[in-house]
């Protein structure tokens, strides 16, 4: 059995990993914050994307703005929580001035996964075309979590889901928390 074959095994027999998704959306946070109903489209996707699977559950979703504040309050407090194995952030990975996710989050990356931002893009590209090259996704370790930075986009965090993350987090979450 090869190396990343046997690690992929151990990694089965992992306890079912859960996950936290940050939805990053000033104007969905307003939506919420005067209560009217959220036009956000992804968390639904995600409890549909997660609904079948048997080993991954979405612990919490929350909605935040584009804040510093708010992204690393709820990084710090994910990070506190030992039954999360993984952190996505949906959304502030563009250009425009408002859009920090990025800048604030990155910092804070121990270890860096080249290869998710590569092969994302990549993916990306077949999809949409050179609009992919835009994206600044990217994911990595921080502590004992995988986190991820994802576009805003519904069909962006199918896409990173389905084709990226689910398939290898119990792996990723098996090397993070692996004792020498």
């Amino acid at each position: 059995m090869k190396v990343h074959e046997e690690h992929k095994h151990k990694a089965d027999n992992q306890k079912k990993l859960k996950i936290a998704l940050i939805i990053v959306s000033t104007s969905k946070f307003e939506e919420l914050k005067s209560q009217k109903e959220t036009s956000d489209e992804t968390i639904p996707l995600v409890q549909g994307l997660l609904h079948k699977e048997t080993k991954i559950s979405l612990k919490e979703t929350v909605i935040v703005p584009d804040s510093a504040v708010h992204l690393e309050k709820r990084l710090n407090d994910y990070l506190e929580d030992e039954n999360i194995a993984a952190i996505i952030y949906s959304g502030g990975t563009g250009l425009s001035p408002k859009d920090i996710t990025y800048e604030t989050i990155k910092p804070k990356f121990e270890k860096i996964i080249p290869g998710f931002g590569e092969l994302f893009r990549y993916l990306s590209y077949k999809e949409i075309g050179s609009s992919a090259m835009l994206s600044r996704a990217i994911g990595g370790k921080i502590g004992n979590k995988a986190v991820f930075l994802l576009p805003g986009s519904p069909n962006a965090v199918k896409l990173a889901l389905t084709g990226l993350i689910l398939p290898e987090l119990a792996h990723m979450t098996y090397l993070i928390t692996k004792k020498e």
